[in-house]
């Protein structure tokens, strides 16, 4: 029987590897690309939401695929958003214009939405505490590599063959991915009959796009509507949630002090985060003249300093404890966001690549001591929804983050009439550049230059209000009754070397 197979830790280990490697090339590969697919396909005014498409059905399937995996087990759910992922891959890569691509990034995310937190969760199963805490450094490792060579990949991808393959390349890891997890991870799943709470989901859901509607456009009576929306279905929601038997998100787990600062904290520090990876691209192609190798490269530290911190902070998680390395992780976090604020347009290429390295340092160190604390505190049948959760806030704040921000630089390049619509679009290709009026590309550099600076000072004050948040955070013993609870998965055939 499938249910007294043995897990194979290393194997599966690996399949979760190869799947976060798939991640770990979309937030620079792509990144890297998406100036020079602007150039391609026009409407630089759709930038934001080609990544913001992709954070709305992720934030939105996170908790749904938590939900499911503690009723169904992880494996099918991760099988299932892996090849959900692929058909989005292949879609975006065939892509022929902005809003076929903005849907088929949509569908990415969707599978992304099962894909990332059960690598998480299912790590989190296999291993105890202290094996949890190791395992981050190998995790952090594998998505450091991904991250140092995925800008130099996609630079190299976008001059000498097509911005199509930055999404083609996904194929071989997720292919190697569901073989290895279809075939080293199994789980034994309490049988027994649920009641799936729909409606929760559904408004979820739709609080989730409404709340994107609101903050993506500001002014307007779209921003009015849609704000109404929001707060109406997410109140439906709470209502819904209080009432259902087996509840989409579980409202009293959010009654725990370690779960309430986590998600706040992680909504704000996602916020960050995105607006990083997105905006500081566009910086170095529009504003300093580089190269899509150059746009990578920029935000390339911020994936290295990621992983090494998060290894680290995992082997020191056993001796100092949570809180520690949350305090200082987010402080870090904060200081790398006012000195990308503070330099502005005055930022030279290596200052940037300082910055971004320093803010990886931070989240690295901050969010594996937030995740493993959120983990030690329940037990196996909460696990998949209590990490989902953490997720989902880190996401939704990257959804409402890039909206604002996306906002706020279409705005500014909207208040000169003199700029033709296109010219952004345009100016992000050499040849596109060379057809412009000099003077057209001078008040292009300034409306970007403008909007752009802003966009780093919403970054600077979300770093700041996240340090704030986790001072509340509360301690966490290191080993909790509930982090003894035995995970349903027969013992592995053979440890994973720590």
């Amino acid at each position: 029987m499938a249910s007294e197979r043995k897990t194979h830790r290393a194997l599966t280990v690996v399949g979760l590897i190869l799947s976060l490697a798939m991640a770990a090339l979309e937030s620079t590969v792509v990144a890297t690309a998406m100036p020079t697919v602007i150039g391609d396909l026009g409407g630089i005014h759709q930038y934001a939401w080609v990544t913001t498409a992709y954070l709305l059905t992720s934030s939105v399937l996170v908790p749904i695929c938590g939900k499911l995996s503690d009723i169904y087990g992880r494996k099918p759910v991760m099988l299932v958003g892996i090849v959900v992922f692929l058909i989005g891959s292949i879609a975006s890569g065939a892509a022929q214009s902005m809003p076929q691509l903005i849907a088929f990034r949509a569908l990415q995310g969707a599978g992304a939405g099962a894909m990332q937190p059960m690598a998480m969760t299912i790590s989190g199963d296999i291993f105890d505490l202290n094996e949890r805490a190791r395992i981050q450094g190998v995790f952090g490792a594998a998505w450091g590599l991904f991250g140092i060579t995925g800008p130099m990949l996609g630079g190299l991808i976008v001059h000498y063959f097509s911005w199509r393959w930055v999404f083609y390349i996904n194929i071989p890891f997720g292919i190697a991915s569901i073989a290895l997890v279809a075939s080293a991870f199994h789980e034994r799943i309490d049988r027994r009959r649920h009641e799936l709470d729909f409606l929760g989901a559904g408004l979820l859901s739709a609080g989730v796009v409404a709340l994107l509607l609101a903050t993506g456009r500001l002014g307007g009576a779209m921003t009015v509507f849609a704000s109404i929306a929001a707060v109406a279905l997410f109140a439906a929601f709470l209502a819904v949630e209080r009432r259902a038997p087996e509840p989409m998100l579980p409202l009293p787990l959010f009654r725990r002090p370690v779960m309430l600062i986590s998600n706040v904290a992680g909504a704000i520090l996602g916020g960050a985060m995105m607006g990083t990876i997105t905006f500081v691209p566009l910086f170095v192609q529009g504003v300093l003249r580089g190269t899509p190798t150059d746009a990578g490269s920029a935000i390339a530290p911020m994936l290295i300093g990621w992983p090494v911190a998060s290894a680290i902070g995992g082997r020191l998680i056993p001796r100092v404890g949570f809180r520690p390395l949350i305090w200082v992780g987010l402080g870090v976090t904060a200081a790398a966001g006012l000195a990308l604020a503070i330099g502005g347009a005055h930022d030279t290429p290596l200052m940037l690549r300082a910055t971004t390295l320093v803010f990886g340092v931070g989240m690295g160190l901050s969010n594996v001591a937030l995740l493993i604390a959120v983990q030690s505190s329940v037990a196996w049948d909460q696990r998949g929804i209590a990490t989902a959760s953490t997720m989902f806030s880190r996401l939704l704040g990257g959804v409402v983050a890039v909206g604002v921000m996306g906002g706020v630089l279409t705005a500014q390049l909207a208040k000169d009439p003199s700029i033709p619509a296109d010219a952004a679009s345009r100016m992000l290709t050499a040849e596109g550049a060379q057809g412009l009026d000099p003077l057209i590309l001078q008040h292009l550099g300034e409306a970007l230059t403008s909007g752009l600076t802003t966009v780093f000072w919403i970054i600077a004050a979300m770093g700041l209000i996240g340090f704030v948040v986790a001072l509340w955070f509360p301690h966490v013993p290191l080993q909790t009754a509930d982090d003894k609870a035995v995970a349903p998965t027969s013992s592995p055939s053979r440890g994973l070397p720590l």
